[in-house]
């Protein structure tokens, strides 16, 4: 059985994408399908959801999507449309995550800023 790394230490080596994976309805690409491995699924599926799910999200070319953490195991996920403009916060009251994240929602597939 393969080790869970929350820290994701292997992130870094995405830079573009060989193929895409389906997930509710969406697209995502290798380096997110490595973070849903790796023990954030729950942050890209809820993501997903919300954007997949509010009409006004769905019509966005282009979100940003973030997973912020606070000290105390507590962390918000965080949809913007790229200019700051937030339009959606989710708050997370306990979370193992080890770390921050963003990604990119671009035409229905969401990828790593390394991936854009």
């Amino acid at each position: 059985m393969q080790e869970t790394d929350l820290e994701l230490k292997a992130l870094g080596q995405f830079i573009g994408s060989q193929q895409y994976y389906s997930a509710l309805g969406a697209n995502v690409t290798d380096g997110v399908k490595y973070i849903m491995d790796n023990g954030y699924a729950w942050f890209v599926t809820d993501a997903l959801a919300v954007i997949m799910f509010k009409p006004e999200l769905r019509r966005e070319p282009f979100l940003t999507v973030e997973l912020k953490r606070a000290e105390d195991s507590e962390a918000d996920l965080i949809i913007t449309d790229g200019n700051e403009n937030t339009l959606y916060t989710q708050h997370y009251n306990w979370t193992d995550a080890k770390r921050n994240l963003k990604l990119y929602c671009e035409n229905g597939v969401l990828l790593l800023n390394t991936e854009h």
